[in-house]
């Protein structure tokens, strides 16, 4: 089953960039004999519109192009659902046993998703109510599809 991320806006090089980046290569090793590979990561440049309905419609629709026809779509909004890890990597393993080939993880822009992306994803969840930066939520996601991937093979990264 491959993993991607869909997020708006580039990641430049710093602290962000090297955590997104450590975990993708931890989780591309785990995840290998787990029937996981991944993740393919890409980014969307911001909306240059004025207005912030305007700004989420446009990134709303790149996000919407940018995803296969076939993926099981994750949502990460702050209305979102929270969950543990431990839920999460049951639901990345009940998605692989199931079949499924493709799960994207859609992050939005500075103003959020558009209600279209949130109707074409599967499920929504959330890092909690607060309001993230996008740059930080790429490096929570990894790094919870990393430890749900360690989870999964039953690794002691993951103390309960």
């Amino acid at each position: 089953m491959k993993i991607g991320v869909i997020a708006v806006g580039r990641l430049k090089t710093g602290p962000e960039r090297a955590l997104v980046e450590r975990y993708a290569d931890r989780f591309s090793a785990a995840g290998k004999p787990l029937g996981l590979s991944g993740p393919v990561l890409t980014e969307l440049p911001e909306s240059p519109a004025r207005s912030s309905p305007e700004r989420k419609t446009q990134e709303a629709q790149a996000l919407l192009a940018a995803i296969e026809t076939d993926a099981l779509v994750i949502a990460l909004d702050e209305r979102g659902k929270a969950i543990s890890s431990e839920v999460f990597a049951a639901k990345l393993g009940h998605w692989r046993d199931a079949g499924r080939k493709n799960i994207t993880f859609v992050i939005g822009g500075a103003d959020g998703l558009g209600d279209s992306v949130r109707a074409r994803a599967q499920e929504t969840l959330s890092f909690g109510q607060m309001t993230m930066p996008h740059q930080l939520v790429r490096v929570i996601l990894l790094e919870q599809i990393y430890r749900a991937a360690t989870i999964l093979a039953g690794h002691p990264y993951h103390r309960v």
